[in-house]
């Protein structure tokens, strides 16, 4: 059933964007929901997926709205992808890191402007009786959430049913999440959300003025 648990964070994410952001990367953009509140907080937003299918309903997602401040979507696979050096205010990765080398936040990092912020929504392996305890808890408000999506899929034309993006489980559980993270992004805070999603948030401290 297409209930995308991601959009359910999207106002977390937004809250994270820094002051005077101006581009913004978001990487696996899938069709394009998220980058598309990006771009119509005025950022120019750099949106990567590898999968042609879910840009090309994208694109046709932007069209439809019209006007302008819409994305820039690259099909690419983002490990083989030279990104600019520190380039961009904000970086957001929703449930998509999972699907690369966890090491791939090295480039990430060094994709940020100086006081630019990574965020990324992603996904754990269930592994310990604290991740079923979080998952028993999440249960209910997920049945509730797709009973509403059935109901207005019932109402949805016949051949418009949403596009779901490529899925792969996580192998990662939370504790090796945050082991590698601090390793790879000093400083970052990692904190578990329901969903099955975890939220870290990266700062790329400025350099002193001057310096």
């Amino acid at each position: 059933m297409p209930f995308d648990h991601n959009d359910r964070y999207h106002r977390l994410l937004l809250r994270q964007l820094p002051r005077d952001c101006r581009t913004a990367l978001d990487v696996g953009c899938g069709t394009g929901r998220f980058a598309r509140r990006l771009a119509g907080l005025g950022i120019e937003v750099h949106a990567v997926d590898r999968s042609a299918d879910v840009l090309a309903r994208a694109r046709a997602a932007g069209e439809a709205v019209g006007g302008g401040g819409l994305p820039r979507y690259e099909h690419a696979d983002l490990t083989r992808l030279k990104l600019p050096d520190r380039h961009y205010g904000f970086i957001s990765c929703l449930a998509s890191l999972h699907h690369m080398p966890f090491d791939t936040v090295t480039a990430l990092r060094q994709a940020l402007a100086p006081g630019g912020v990574l965020v990324i929504l992603g996904c754990y392996a269930e592994r310990s009786a604290t991740d079923w305890w979080w998952g028993l808890a999440a249960s209910p408000v997920n049945a509730v959430a797709r009973l509403g999506v059935a109901a207005s899929e019932r109402l949805r034309p016949a051949g418009t049913a949403p596009l779901k993006a490529p899925i792969a489980p996580p192998d990662m559980p939370l504790p090796r999440i945050r082991r590698e993270a601090a390793a790879l992004l000093p400083g970052c805070r990692i904190r578990r959300l329901l969903f099955w999603r975890y939220l870290l948030v990266f700062h790329n401290e400025a350099p002193p003025a001057g310096a």
